[in-house]
C-alpha cells in the first residue's frame, strides 16, 4: 500500500467525485490532445501518398487539406448534437445501441476500443518521431522510449482525471501556441518570399493511378479526425451542465484543429517540403523558418509532448467505454469498477498493457501504424449518425428535421470515407482492423451470453426449497503430523461426525512412522492411507473424493486443508504449494467445499 500510495497519490472519497470533474479548459487538453496533435502528421500523411505521383499531384495538397476540414466540420456538428442528446455519455456505442439495435451497438463499441489502442500507438510512436527528428542519435531507442512515454502516461492516469488534466494541459496550449507562432513567422517569411515549386520529382503517366493516389492521400489525411468523439463520450467528465460545457470545448477543438490543419498543409506546400523519413514535415517546415534554434527546439519539445500525451484522450475514453460495456455485460465486470483514485483502473492498466504490445510488434514506427488508424473510429462515425437520425426520427421534437438532415448528412459523409479507407488501406494493414472488430464483438456476445447464463442459475427462482444435504463427509489431506494438522483435525471435528484424513503413501518406511504418530495423536480420527506408485499427490486425493461423492450423491464433502502462513512473503517460496493446487482442483468439483485453516508463525 505503501508503494502504491507513492505511485498514484492517496485515495479519493467517492462523495467528492464532483470535484474531480474537469472544466472546459482543462476538458479540451484531456479530451483534444489527440485530434489536435493529428495535425503534427496530418499533412506528411497526405505528402507520403501523393509524392508517388510526382510533382503535380501537390497541388491536391490544399484541396484534401480543405475536403477534411469540412469533414472535422460536418462530424463535430453531429456530435455536438449527439452530446445534447445523450448527455450520459457513451457516444456511437450507446447511441448505436438504442437506435440502432445490439449488433452495431457492438460493431460501434468494438471499432471504438480498437482505435483507442491504436490512438496510443500511433501517437506515441509520432512523438517519439519527432524527438528523434530533432535528435538522430537517439532513433536506435524508439522502442524503449515508446515504452518508457506509454509507463508515464499509465501512472499519470491512475492517478486521476483532475491531477492527469493539470499535468496535460501545458504541452496542449504549449503545442497549439507554438503552431499558431509557427503559421504567423510562415505568413510573414513568405511575403519575402516566393512559393518554391518541388523539383526533383517524375511525373505518373498512368491513367488509371491518378484518381488512386488522391484517394490514398485523403484517406491517410482523415486520420486529423480520430479523436473528435472523444468529448462525446466523456461528457459526464465535465463539470456541471456537462452537456454545455462538452459542447463548447467541442467546438473549440474543431475549430482549432481546422486552422492548425489547413496552416501546415498550406505552409508546407509554399515551402515545397517533401516528407522524410528522417525528418518529420512539421520539424522541416519549423527549421526552414526559424532554423536551428530556441523557437525550433520549444516546437520540437511541444510537438513530442502532445503527440505522446495525445494518447491521453484513449486513457480517458477507453476506460469510460468499457466501464459502460461492462455494466451492460458484454465486457468483464472487473472493467466497470473505479480505483482508489475514482478512474476506472483496469481498463487503463489493460490500455497500456495492449498499446505495449502493439509497439513493440510494429516497432515504433508511426508510418506502418497508421493504415489501421481511421478504420475504427470511421465505422463508429458512421453507426453513431445512422443512428441519431434514427433516434431524431423516433423522437420529432422541435427541430427534429433538421437535426436528422445533419445527422444524416454525417453518416452518409463518413461511411463514404470509410469504405474509401477500407479499401484504400486494406493491403497495407487495415485488413487487421477489419477482423478484429466482428473478433471482438464474437468475444463481447460470448460474454454476454455466460453473464446471462449464470445470472439465471443463481436465481432464487431456481433454489428447490426443502431440499437439504443428506450427509457431510469432512476429509483432511496430510503429508505428515505437526501443530497445524492438529488444529485442522479440531475444525473438521466441529464440522461434522464423519472425518477422516487421508495420507498419500511416497514411502513405506514414513508411512509407518506416520502410522505411529496418528494413534497418538490422531485424537480418535481414522488415517486412510492412499498408494502412489507414481508419486503423484493431488490424483489419488481427488480419486479418493469422486468415491466419497458416488457413495452419497445427495452429500456435501468438505476438504479441509492445513496450512501454516510465514510472516514474510519469500518464506512462501522455500514451501511446498501442494494445498493452493488442491484448492484450485477442488474449485471445479461439483458438491465440494475447500476450506484452510491457517497456523500463523511467528518467524
Amino acid at each position: 500500500m505503501s508503494l502504491k500510495n507513492f505511485l498514484i497519490g492517496s485515495p479519493i472519497e467517492t462523495i467528492k467525485e464532483k470535484h474531480e470533474r474537469l472544466s472546459k479548459k482543462m476538458g479540451l487538453a484531456v479530451f483534444s490532445s489527440d485530434p489536435l496533435s493529428s495535425v503534427a502528421y496530418g499533412t506528411e500523411e497526405i505528402l507520403f501518398a501523393l509524392v508517388v505521383g510526382g510533382a503535380a499531384f501537390m497541388n491536391y495538397l490544399m484541396p484534401i487539406a480543405v475536403a477534411i476540414v469540412i469533414l472535422v466540420a460536418i462530424v463535430a456538428t453531429s456530435y455536438y448534437q449527439t452530446i445534447h442528446a445523450y448527455s450520459s455519455g457513451g457516444g456511437a456505442y450507446i447511441v448505436a445501441k438504442d437506435n440502432l439495435g445490439v449488433y452495431p451497438g457492438l460493431v460501434a463499441g468494438a471499432a471504438l476500443l480498437i482505435d483507442y489502442v491504436l490512438t496510443v500507438t500511433v501517437s506515441v510512436s509520432a512523438g517519439i518521431a519527432a524527438i528523434t527528428s530533432a535528435f538522430p542519435g537517439m532513433r536506435d531507442h524508439t522502442v524503449l522510449l515508446c515504452l518508457f512515454a506509454i509507463l508515464f502516461i499509465t501512472m499519470m492516469n491512475l492517478r486521476g482525471v483532475r491531477e492527469s488534466g493539470k499535468v496535460f494541459s501545458f504541452p496542449v496550449y504549449l503545442f497549439v501556441g507554438s503552431l499558431f507562432l509557427l503559421i504567423g513567422a510562415s505568413f510573414l517569411k513568405s511575403s519575402s518570399l516566393p512559393h518554391l515549386p518541388y523539383k526533383d520529382l517524375q511525373e505518373t503517366t498512368s491513367n488509371i493511378f491518378p484518381i488512386f493516389i488522391i484517394l490514398k492521400a485523403f484517406a491517410s489525411g482523415c486520420a486529423t479526425l480520430t479523436g473528435i468523439e472523444a468529448v462525446s463520450n466523456g461528457v459526464r467528465a465535465f463539470k456541471e451542465p456537462e452537456a454545455k460545457n462538452a459542447g463548447i470545448t467541442l467546438i473549440w477543438m474543431a475549430v482549432i484543429l481546422g486552422i492548425l490543419t489547413i496552416g501546415i498543409a498550406y505552409y508546407a506546400n509554399y515551402y515545397s517540403i517533401l516528407p522524410n523519413a528522417d525528418e518529420t514535415v512539421l520539424s522541416q517546415l519549423a527549421r526552414t523558418i526559424f532554423s536551428k534554434g530556441i523557437i525550433y527546439y520549444t516546437i520540437q519539445f511541444a510537438t513530442a509532448l502532445i503527440l505522446i500525451l495525445a494518447a491521453n484522450t484513449s486513457y480517458a475514453d477507453f476506460p469510460r467505454l468499457s466501464s459502460i460495456m461492462a455494466n451492460d455485460r458484454y465486457l468483464p465486470r472487473q472493467l466497470s469498477s473505479r480505483g482508489d483514485k475514482l478512474v476506472f483502473s483496469n481498463g487503463i492498466l489493460i490500455l497500456g498493457f495492449l498499446s505495449a504490445l502493439l509497439l513493440v510488434l510494429f516497432r515504433g514506427d508511426t508510418h506502418l501504424l497508421i493504415p489501421l488508424y481511421a478504420v475504427g473510429v470511421f465505422t463508429a462515425f458512421t453507426l453513431s449518425q445512422a443512428g441519431m437520425v434514427r433516434h431524431w426520427m423516433k423522437d420529432k421534437g422541435k427541430g427534429w428535421f433538421k437535426s436528422a438532415f445533419i445527422n444524416g448528412m454525417g453518416a452518409v459523409v463518413t461511411g463514404v470515407v470509410l469504405v474509401i479507407i477500407a479499401v484504400e488501406k486494406f493491403s497495407h494493414g487495415a485488413w487487421i482492423v477489419l477482423i478484429a472488430i466482428p473478433g471482438l464483438v464474437f468475444l463481447t456476445n460470448k460474454i454476454h451470453q455466460h453473464y446471462l447464463s449464470v445470472a439465471d442459475q443463481l436465481s432464487l427462482e431456481k433454489v428447490e426449497a426443502g431440499k437439504e444435504y443428506t450427509h457431510h463427509s469432512v476429509i483432511i489431506p496430510v503429508s505428515g503430523l505437526q501443530t497445524a494438522v492438529l488444529n485442522a483435525i479440531k475444525y473438521a471435528k466441529a464440522l461434522s461426525d464423519d472425518v477422516a484424513a487421508v495420507y498419500v503413501c511416497l514411502d513405506t518406511a514414513e508411512m509407518e512412522r506416520m502410522q505411529a504418530k496418528w494413534k497418538i495423536y490422531g485424537m480418535g480420527i481414522p488415517l486412510v492411507i492412499l498408494h502412489s506408485p507414481y508419486r503423484s499427490i493431488i490424483e489419488p486425493i481427488t480419486d479418493y473424493i469422486d468415491g466419497i461423492r458416488e457413495r452419497y450423491e445427495d452429500g456435501i464433502i468438505t476438504v479441509v486443508l492445513p496450512e501454516f502462513v510465514p510472516q514474510k512473503w519469500w518464506h512462501h517460496l522455500l514451501h511446498n504449494q501442494t494445498a493452493l493446487l488442491l484448492k484450485g482442483v477442488m474449485l471445479f468439483k461439483k458438491g465440494v467445499v475447500s476450506t484452510s485453516v491457517p497456523l500463523h508463525l511467528r518467524k
